[in-house]
Order: structure tokens, then C-alpha cells, then sequence
């Protein structure tokens, strides 16, 4: 298997969130069905931005000569890591407020790693990789602050003083 450079690696840990971000949607939208219709609208945009975000992803991912394979596949093991850690976050017993809890440590982590990817890529000077981090930071952005009132909402319908 080729080895990856540190951007590269990079660009494989944003494609995999991207994928995982899919999943994660998908299990908090079932948490949050009965409880807010607008919060499952926002849940199913941003799940496809993640699947969107992840084709642009992958198609740059084509442009790394001999690097396609490599970068998918270090894609997968994030993904596969951060399935691991949404299962132990969101057990038998979670609820949507957890759910939007997971996904608002999970968006700060995608601003995280794109933002370390544009930082990377000042110097690297790749105008494909400048172009998709220009689009999907303020995309990932905006789902942390969407996730965040998602939490902050369910939060205010919470009975304080019932026992958890």
C-alpha cells in the first residue's frame, strides 16, 4: 500500500467523518422522530451534505496519483473508529439529546480536521484541495452551530429536576 504524506492522511480522516457523519445522522434522526419534526429536517440536510461531501472527497482522492486506494482505506478505519465511538456514546438507552450531544463533539471535530487541512494545504498549495476545504468548512460550520441549537433546544424541553 502507498504511503501517505501527512496532507494526504488528512484529506482520508475529512472522507471519512464525511461517511460516518452519514451514519450518525441516520441513528439521531431515529432518536428524534417522535420528539421534532424540524430537527429530523435539519438531521436529513446535513446527511446529504456528508454524502455529498464525501463524493467530492473521494473524486480528489482519484487526483492523488497512486493514492486513491491508500486514502480510502484510512477513510474507512476513521470511519470505522468513529462508529465505535458513537456505539459507546449512544447505548440502548439514548435519547435525541444525546444523540445531538454526539453529533455536536462529532461537527466539532470535522471543523477541527478541515480547518487543519486548509492549514496544511497553505503550504502545500494544492488549488483542488484549497477549493474543497473553501467549500466544506463553512458546511461544517454551520452543522456544528445546527447541532449545537439542536441541543440546546432539546435541552429547554428537558424536566431539570426529573429523575435521568
Amino acid at each position: 500500500m502507498a504511503e501517505l504524506t501527512n496532507l494526504e492522511e488528512k484529506l482520508a480522516e475529512v472522507t471519512g467523518l464525511a461517511m460516518a457523519a452519514q451514519t450518525a445522522t441516520d441513528k439521531v434522526m431515529k432518536l428524534t422522530e417522535q420528539q421534532d419534526q424540524s430537527l429530523v429536517a435539519t438531521l436529513q440536510t446535513m446527511a446529504e451534505e456528508a454524502a455529498r461531501t464525501e463524493e467530492r472527497c473521494v473524486e480528489l482522492a482519484g487526483r492523488f496519483e497512486g493514492k486513491k486506494t491508500a486514502i480510502l482505506d484510512e477513510a474507512r478505519e476513521v470511519k470505522q473508529k468513529a462508529a465505535e465511538m458513537m456505539s459507546t456514546y449512544l447505548d440502548a438507552d439514548a435519547d435525541a439529546l444525546d444523540g445531538f450531544e454526539f453529533l455536536t463533539m462529532a461537527e466539532a471535530a470535522e471543523v477541527g480536521h478541515w480547518s487543519v487541512l486548509g492549514t496544511m494545504n497553505r503550504s502545500a498549495g494544492n488549488s483542488e484541495l484549497r477549493e474543497l476545504v473553501e467549500w466544506a468548512l463553512p458546511i461544517q460550520e454551520r452543522h456544528l452551530r445546527d447541532v449545537l441549537d439542536g441541543s440546546t433546544t432539546l435541552a429547554a424541553e428537558e424536566d431539570p429536576n426529573e429523575a435521568a
